[in-house]
């Protein structure tokens, strides 16, 4: 969380009060958040602890939230979780997704055509999450958050039972609201790192980022790729440097056999978007798709230590 003292007015959350705006007692308050956090087992960094002390590396699956449809949606949740997904990404659809590949912007394109809204996602996910046993992330860019106000976001999106926040799009100068509020709430602010961050810059996202540091493998967008670049080890290797914090790789993961290189590799997660969501995209129903996805997700999960 943001070391920055919170604003004067009372905020008071589940757990940690902000009563006071004095340095000393917001910095006490934002330990005494992400303590609570990490207590917390179905939390992001709480999860990736205690796959740390089994010797096992997070299967980390992203699905955009409307793609086919919202109802297909919350059974692919489930089935993710039953499958032994660690964390689960959901993806706020969105109609500028920089980020991302053919794939997901075309899920995304699919998931707004068909009507989806922010306050569906919400909906849904409110069903969903209490009969999940991982943590949800939302993936979502600035402007819906900008949209509704950073504070009335977060409060949204942690009563609706989310664990944590992946928003690609805000660069490291600009989180430290972001971050603020997402501690009142109890999140985990996941930030990105590339191969072209200068080490100096990888060094401070390390420090900000809660939950794990998403390592993107690759320059570019989201896609599958037939070979994951041989210099995400290294960046791996320079990242560990630095930081105890776990540390996921994704873009460009598409295969069982990726997962397993990647894994043995040293990463702590293993981030798949665009291939789960072609076995969705690509079959001739809701349910054959749902049955693909069960069976990729299980493949996944057995080439993970």
């Amino acid at each position: 969380p943001s070391q920055r003292p919170p604003p004067p007015p009372t905020h008071t959350t589940g757990r940690v009060s902000f009563r006071s705006a004095a340095p000393v007692v917001a910095v006490r308050a934002a330990a005494a958040a992400a303590a609570a956090v990490a207590e917390d087992k179905r939390s992001i960094s709480g999860t990736f602890a205690e796959l740390r002390q089994q010797g096992k590396t997070a299967l980390i699956p992203f699905i955009t939230a409307g793609d086919p449809d919202l109802a297909t949606t919350a059974k692919a949740l489930r089935i993710l979780d039953a499958c032994g997904s660690d964390v689960i990404e959901l993806g706020v659809p969105y109609s500028d997704p920089l980020a991302d590949g053919p794939v997901i912007q075309a899920s995304a394109t699919r998931a707004l055509a068909k009507g989806t809204t922010f306050e569906d996602v919400i909906s849904m996910v409110k069903g969903v999450i209490p009969d999940l046993s991982c943590p949800v992330a939302l993936f979502t860019y600035y402007n819906p958050i900008l949209k509704r106000g950073v504070p009335n976001f977060m409060s949204i999106v942690k009563e609706a039972g989310v664990h944590g926040l992946v928003v690609p799009d805000v660069p490291l100068e600009e989180t430290d609201v972001l971050r603020s509020e997402a501690a009142k709430n109890n999140l985990e602010l996941v930030l990105l790192t590339t191969p072209t961050t200068p080490n100096e810059r990888m060094e401070k996202i390390a420090q900000a980022s809660e939950g794990f540091i998403y390592l993107v493998s690759t320059v570019g967008v989201t896609g599958t790729r037939a070979n994951v670049s041989g210099k995400v080890q290294s960046l791996l290797q320079d990242i560990k440097k630095v930081t105890e914090k776990p540390v996921a790789v994704g873009f460009g993961v598409s295969t069982p056999e990726h997962v397993r290189q990647i894994a043995g590799w040293g990463a702590d997660g293993v981030i798949i978007g665009s291939a789960v969501m072609k076995t969705l995209e690509e079959a001739a129903s809701p349910e054959e798709g749902l049955k693909k996805l069960e069976e990729f997700a299980k493949n996944l999960k057995a080439a993970l230590p």
